[in-house]
């Protein structure tokens, strides 16, 4: 049921095409992404309207930017938001990565392709209270010059890339729920386990 869902989500999506883009990119940095799914759609996308390419390109770094704000903005609610989001044993890690690297600790991710995470980066910056406009500049860059390559290769190969994913289309989509899903349980794991800490932690109150 749930892959005949994601199935027909997807065929809307691609009948969207840029406004799908946007959509998908914003989903994708959220607190529950779907890694590697807006690269699929670009180019899918690109590869149909091989003249439209760089158009798709923006749509997939604008969806993208403004999912990540979002993410980065749940952020700024400070470290007891990133020891809620992220394992507590990872949260010094990003924090230090990022008091250590700053724009490069935004910018690098949101270049790089799966299994590279983002939204920690994203609620790291938010933590931490980095200036919005350099954050904006560091994601937009990073996200940019992914989907700007990622588009373009679409263009140029797309016909062996459809065909790939004429091929593989199913079993990669069953993936991208499989993924989406663990995550998600994951998430639900971590809240509930911190709930239950924190219930234990807080001091009986006695009736008079």
């Amino acid at each position: 049921m749930q892959v005949l869902l994601a199935v027909g989500v997807w065929r809307w999506l691609r009948r969207l095409g840029g406004a799908g883009l946007i959509l998908l990119g914003l989903a994708d940095n959220s607190l529950v992404p779907l890694p590697g799914s807006v690269d699929a759609l670009t180019i899918i996308l690109a590869a149909h309207k091989k003249e439209s390419w760089w158009i798709y390109a923006i749509c997939a770094t604008v969806g993208s930017v403004i999912g990540g704000y979002l993410t980065f903005r749940l952020g700024r609610g400070g470290e007891e938001v990133l020891k809620k989001r992220i394992p507590k044993r990872k949260v010094k890690k990003f924090q230090g990565l990022f008091q250590k690297w700053g724009f490069g600790s935004v910018m690098v991710p949101a270049m790089l392709p799966p299994p590279v995470p983002i939204v920690p980066f994203l609620l790291t910056a938010g933590a931490m209270d980095y200036p919005t406009r350099k954050f904006f500049l560091a994601l937009t860059t990073g996200r940019g010059i992914r989907y700007f390559v990622v588009a373009y290769l679409g263009q140029v190969y797309g016909r062996h890339i459809l065909r790939f994913f004429a091929r593989y289309y199913r079993p990669l989509l069953i993936a991208l729920v499989a993924l989406a899903v663990a995550g998600g349980i994951t998430l639900l794991a971590l809240y509930l386990r911190k709930k239950k800490k924190d219930k234990k932690r807080s001091p009986a109150v006695r009736v008079a």
